[in-house]
């Protein structure tokens, strides 16, 4: 699922540059029975299947053993904190990320408990809401945070005017035509002059937060 991805667009421009890599990892190769299984039914009863401790935490440990760096392990799961961009900017600044993508019910509740110590271990979420599997999740946050590491976007990309970039959103973009179907483009932004395009920019940024995201404005 990540390959595609993972090999498009920025993603694919980071790795090409050299500035980040990544190693995908195939749970089930810990897996110890004849069947490859990673999960089993969760003590107490109850439904769906649950992701058994020894596989995963064996998982874990393979993949951080194959870099010297110590990783900050994330799990993707619906009950951690709701990632936003201030999330992202931390990661970027980690040398090393590992994220562990569920599947089923859940995991063991004690690889979390084990992995704390060890890769500081943390839950995020991408939203209130139930996927299939942490893959999807996992991938928009890889893709949020390989954007803010230093050299991967250039001066007509950069994501210092980006939406969240200091927690407002971003002023209206325009481009040619300066008219299309009798909405004509504001005439400050064909002036010529910046100082007064960036201060009409920043009013925009602060109004169209204030109307669409007033959570923000808090």
């Amino acid at each position: 699922m990540f390959v595609p991805i993972l090999g498009t667009s920025i993603p694919k421009r980071a790795s090409d540059k050299g500035l980040v890599s990544y190693h995908l990892h195939d749970i089930r190769a810990s897996a110890t029975d004849a069947h490859k299984s990673v999960d089993d039914k969760p003590f107490g009863g109850g439904p769906g299947m649950v992701m058994m401790a020894p596989v995963l935490c064996d998982a874990i440990d393979t993949a951080a053993a194959q870099d010297p760096r110590p990783p900050m392990l994330v799990v993707m799961s619906p009950q951690g904190p709701v990632f936003d961009q201030q999330a992202a900017m931390e990661l970027s600044g980690q040398t090393r990320v590992m994220f562990l993508c569920g599947r089923y019910e859940g995991i063991d509740e004690r690889v979390l408990e084990l992995t704390k110590g060890p890769y500081q271990a943390r839950e995020l979420s991408i939203g209130n809401y139930v996927l299939s599997g942490g893959e999807l999740a996992a991938m928009v946050v890889i893709d949020a945070i390989v954007r803010l590491l230093p050299g991967v976007l250039g001066a007509h990309d950069g994501a210092a005017d980006e939406t969240f970039a200091d927690g407002l959103l971003e002023h209206p973009q325009y481009t040619r035509p300066r008219e299309y179907k009798g909405l004509a483009v504001p005439d400050i932004l064909l002036s010529g002059n910046h100082k007064v395009i960036a201060a009409w920019r920043k009013e925009q940024r602060i109004k169209r937060t204030q109307e669409r995201r007033p959570d923000l404005m808090k």
